[in-house]
């Protein structure tokens, strides 16, 4: 077996160990009375579920579709930089790492827009060097919640641009791609405003998130492969709901501006990171993990039950955040969490019959 495949399985591992951190952690944050296991772990979930489940997941797909050996170090980084974490390593050793893993994939982009130049591999591009300069404004010290669009930027950008990949099938206009363009550059500028004026930039960004979502939602593939049967409608309801939620996320901050802690930045938040991109993960989980761990995976049916939980209690959840409803909010997290972990049990169980 090659060094390739020996690094797939223990990075994976790695990675949904950080999402299961992750969300223990958010449950703690909520105020359920559940032991923190570390000091650290409550105050590093966003950490742990960006960059330890979703940098690494990203950063293994991208290796696996490359597969030469340079290319795992990336992943491999911001697995280190997870467990550190989970460890309570002072800082700034977890950071450091992270950022050195940010770093290895900006590198790996890099050498991906020199073999195939286009509009989608420069868009993931684009995201990962919003993640890296995110994570160099957590090494030089800045709160979480001046970074956050940055880290947003690196989820929004890369899945907007393997849609993008999707819809050279449609052979759209250039005009159409240009007011793509648009709206990816309206996001930027709101990224970087930020730095200097995070009310401001906020504004600009969620108007972006919206213009992203609008044109996804009119020019995607799965306006179309909605209406056939099978995996390919299921792939097509997760990537269509999850664009009504980057429109969400983008009203948010366009409303609120300068959210920074409280129930409506836990709204802001999480219709991105749970409405858009686990809808994404529900959806083309049945393609990346059989991919990544090189195994057969059969759609069922019951895919549908992880993924009206998700939103259903994504709903209750932001109904709690914007009526300041406490427990409606934690009864939303919580049964959030729940739908994850039936995904992953959906999941395995369609592996092991298949």
């Amino acid at each position: 077996m090659s060094i390739q495949n020996r690094l797939r399985f223990p990075l994976l591992a790695l990675a949904l160990f950080a999402a299961l951190a992750a969300m223990w952690a958010g449950l703690v944050r909520l105020g359920w009375d559940l032991p923190p296991l570390t000091e650290t772990w409550p105050t590093s979930h966003g950490a742990l579920m960006i960059a330890g489940f979703l940098g690494t997941l990203i950063g293994l797909e991208r290796a696996v579709a490359l597969n030469y050996r340079w290319t795992y170090l990336a992943p491999a980084m911001t697995a280190l930089s997870t467990f550190a974490l989970i460890l309570g390593v002072p800082k700034p050793v977890p950071q450091i790492l992270l950022t050195l893993g940010s770093v290895l994939l900006a590198i790996l982009f890099a050498f991906i827009v020199r073999q195939h130049f286009a509009l989608f591999t420069i868009t993931m591009a684009l995201g990962t060097l919003t993640w890296l300069g995110g994570n160099v404004l957590l090494v030089a010290g800045q709160d979480i919640y001046r970074l956050t669009l940055w880290w947003m930027g690196f989820l929004i950008l890369t899945i907007v641009g393997e849609r993008i990949e999707m819809s050279r099938l449609l052979r759209i206009p250039r005009a159409v791609y240009a007011l793509f363009l648009g709206a990816v550059g309206v996001f930027l500028l709101g990224v970087i405003v930020s730095v200097a004026e995070l009310e401001l930039g906020t504004r600009i960004a969620g108007t972006g998130m919206i213009a992203l979502a609008l044109w996804l939602l009119r020019y995607d593939i799965a306006t179309r492969t909605v209406k056939m049967q099978g995996l390919t409608r299921f792939i097509a309801l997760c990537l269509l709901v999850g664009y009504a939620w980057l429109a969400v996320s983008g009203g948010i901050a366009l409303a609120f501006g300068k959210i920074t802690v409280g129930p409506r930045y836990d709204a802001f938040l999480h219709t991105i990171l749970l409405g858009f991109v686990f809808s994404m993960i529900f959806g083309h989980a049945p393609i990346i993990f059989p991919a990544v761990l090189q195994v057969e995976m059969a759609y069922r049916p019951r895919f549908y039950a992880h993924l009206a939980l998700l939103h259903l209690s994504l709903i209750l959840r932001v109904a709690g955040d914007l009526a300041a409803l406490d427990e409606v909010r934690m009864w939303g997290g919580m049964i959030n969490v729940i739908a994850i972990l039936l995904f992953l049990f959906n999941t395995a169980r369609s592996v092991r019959r298949k």
